[in-house]
């Protein structure tokens, strides 16, 4: 069925709560998983049909959010670069004052169940640029591929960032669960992992981790700084520490070598890039509110 995307900017929010975000959380973590052959393979792509048809729904209902923001992107390469650098001031969510109350005044409980919340709604980056860079044109393909190979160490398994995340977990004592965790994490995670594995959104996907490169370094900074408060070694921070550095050459890079190309042989993509990245910054900003609300409160 189609899904009519004005129709849904004058719906109400039907995707803003534990239940469904939950269950996609659910179903991602499980069908990502590597698997046998299903016994009930009728049953089973019966259940998958009607998670895709959620998921697409989700989608498109966070799309409707941003649409008229979106179409104000310039299609010309010059200008669309230009605007998608500028989500770094102006973007959702951008400037937040959890950010800076974390590396200043948060103790370890509540760095520590910050922690907990982003480390649940992980959809882990190095598999979200794999599924994107699948059929993608060669210059956005090789970007993708040396963002990839960062993620992974550079064949070095003490290098790879999924491992430091998981080390930071154990240093910090949390096992982070869905049950757990609020919807708004959930949510930005579950819409990471849909525009990346649906190649109806597979635009929307380069857009989307784009902007977290752009966006994510100054925020790694500070949460950098509050651990390096609560006593953390330049080891157990190394997670953040490498983001706020790595993550701006891998934005200069990303904007030149994949935005512009992309934009420059199809300029339909930009709109398409511009709704992805505003999707991602506007789940973001619904968790950093989310987490003052119940940090503050």
């Amino acid at each position: 069925m189609q899904i009519d995307i004005e129709q849904r900017s004058t719906a109400a929010p039907q995707f803003r709560n534990d239940t469904l975000q939950q269950s996609l959380a659910h179903w991602n973590r499980e069908r990502l998983s590597p698997q046998f052959p299903a016994d009930d393979w009728p049953q089973h792509f019966e259940h998958e049909a009607q998670m895709r048809y959620l998921e697409t729904s989700f989608l498109e209902e966070l799309r409707a959010e941003v649409i008229d923001r979106a179409r104000e992107a310039p299609a010309d390469v010059d200008g669309f670069v230009a605007w998608f650098e500028d989500l770094k001031e102006t973007g959702p969510g951008q400037g937040d004052p959890l950010f800076p109350w974390l590396a200043e005044s948060a103790n370890e409980v509540q760095l520590r169940w910050f922690f907990e919340q982003e480390a649940a709604g992980e959809a882990g980056f190095d598999d979200l640029v794999a599924y994107t860079q699948v059929k993608l044109p060669v210059s956005a393909k090789l970007e993708l591929a040396r963002n990839y190979w960062d993620e992974m160490g550079r064949g070095n398994v003490r290098g790879m960032h999924g491992p430091m995340l998981n080390d930071l977990a154990q240093t910090l004592g949390v096992e982070p669960t869905i049950e757990h965790t609020v919807w708004e994490s959930l949510a930005l995670a579950n819409a990471m992992t849909g525009m990346a594995t649906n190649r109806g959104f597979a635009w929307h996907s380069v857009g989307a981790l784009g902007v977290i490169e752009l966006t994510a370094p100054g925020r790694s900074a500070m949460v950098a700084k509050g651990l390096r408060r609560i006593g953390l070694s330049d080891r157990e921070r190394r997670y953040f520490d490498l983001h706020a550095v790595l993550d701006v050459k891998h934005s200069e890079d990303w904007n030149r070598e994949a935005l512009r190309p992309l934009v420059a042989e199809d300029p339909r993509r930009a709109t398409a890039m511009a709704e992805g990245a505003l999707m991602r910054l506007m789940c973001g900003e619904r968790c950093f509110a989310r987490y003052r609300a119940i940090l503050w409160g």
